[in-house]
């Protein structure tokens, strides 16, 4: 008799009155779905310029994920990969676009009503690389009720110097979505920038605010946005927040992200694990 296998299902689709529009997603269903029992979920978000098959086409999911839940090192779970377009995961600066609200109110309550999952917070967990990573912080710092963990994976995140001296076509090219196009220098860092700047965010927030989710941190050494995670890493200190960070051999590329991957699978299942 075969062992059941694993599934990946990619661009499904979930309709968001928020957004007033189709979001599509891919899942992953650990082997032995369709048994009684439910899962914990893990939230894992693309970068920019990927869409909800990033991970599963470059980031190899399945055949991580597999290997680790055979193994023993990983429980079983549910992996929810949405599409996050070019938004960062957060409500636009125009109004255009709620994508913060449509994950936190319709994409998460979504996926509790149509799969079998664990719905309490302990169950649920988030990661992402890059934009991902940056949305992986937005999601745990400011709905820390809903998460038990986060990983970000080389997360986008920039110093106040990094955003008022990066040169206008990066700017624009990366950032006129969810902040708009704010001109030059410290004209950037309005109240929608700072609203949704993870090191503003963890600087206001208190201690025991943050230490409701655990988190794992990581960024490759040579990875042009190591100083951003690394100050993280600093006001986490200054701050006494337990977290995990990690500075590895490597560039802000899918090897990396694919190496990455299988710690921040160990690291969730712990969390769903503990009491």
């Amino acid at each position: 008799m075969s062992a059941q296998q694993s599934i990946v299902k990619e661009s499904l689709v979930v309709k968001s009155k928020i957004l007033g529009r189709e979001v599509k997603y891919s899942i992953y269903l650990p082997s032995d779905y369709g048994t009684s029992r439910r899962y914990p979920v893990l939230y894992l978000l693309h970068g920019l310029g990927d869409n909800e098959t990033g991970w599963t086409q470059f980031g190899e999911v399945k055949h991580i994920a597999d290997k680790q839940t055979n193994s023993g090192e990983s429980t079983p779970m549910i992996i929810a990969m949405p599409d996050g377009g070019r938004g960062w995961y957060v409500n636009a600066a125009d109004g255009t676009s709620r994508y913060e609200d449509f994950f936190i109110n319709e994409f998460i309550p979504f996926i509790d009503s149509t799969y079998q999952t664990r719905t309490e917070k302990r169950y649920r967990a988030i990661a992402g690389l890059s934009m991902g990573g940056f949305g992986t912080c937005i999601m745990a710092m400011k709905h820390p009720d809903l998460f038990a963990a986060a990983a970000p994976l080389s997360a986008g995140i920039f110093t106040n110097d990094e955003i008022i001296n990066m040169p206008d076509e990066n700017w624009n090219g990366a950032f006129s979505i969810p902040y708009g196009k704010n001109g030059k220098g410290k004209d950037r860092l309005s109240e929608q920038y700072k609203n949704n700047s993870i090191l503003d965010i963890v600087s206001k927030k208190s201690t025991d605010e943050l230490k409701k989710v655990r988190y794992y941190i990581d960024c490759g050494d040579k990875d042009f946005l190591i100083k951003g995670n690394m100050e993280l890493h600093a006001v986490l200190i200054d701050k006494k927040v337990p977290h995990e960070f990690r500075v590895r051999n490597g560039i802000h590329n899918w090897p990396y992200w694919r190496s990455a991957l299988p710690e921040v699978l160990i690291f969730v299942s712990e969390s769903f694990h503990q009491n």
